[in-house]
């Protein structure tokens, strides 16, 4: 039911650095620049020199929402979508489902760290309270 990215060069480190429980962010080797979403050339410096970095996958939840509404077949709802502020990545945000809780307890600055679920070959972020 989920549709699956597009694995591209400057992607794949997010996608499938869930296989070894690290969440993958791009940063620019020559500014430190963290990119999210993942792109070949740094906004900040338009350096070309980008490298993947495992960051510590916790952070604080900048915003969220509860889904109520079942869209699709099979979609099992309530279900929340959270925007969560990385730790170790300047900048970044990264909204992913919110798992291990009851959807309507999520609550803004709240502490969430990542955990994954495999579909393929790729390994989406998952949030979860951190504890």
């Amino acid at each position: 039911m989920r549709p699956l990215p597009e694995l591209t060069p400057e992607n794949t480190a997010f996608w499938t650095g869930g296989a070894v429980g690290k969440l993958m962010i791009a940063f620019c080797a020559d500014c430190r620049h963290a990119i999210h979403p993942p792109q070949l050339i740094c906004p900040k410096c338009w350096s070309e020199a980008i490298e993947s970095k495992a960051v510590s996958g916790t952070g604080a939840v900048y915003s969220y929402t509860v889904n109520h509404q079942q869209w699709a077949p099979g979609m099992q709802v309530p279900f929340a979508l959270a925007v969560v502020d990385l730790d170790g990545a300047p900048g970044v945000r990264v909204t992913a489902e919110v798992v291990g809780m009851n959807p309507d307890d999520v609550t803004i600055g709240q502490t969430m760290r990542v955990t994954f679920v495999n579909i393929e070959d790729i390994w989406f972020p998952q949030w979860e309270p951190a504890q």
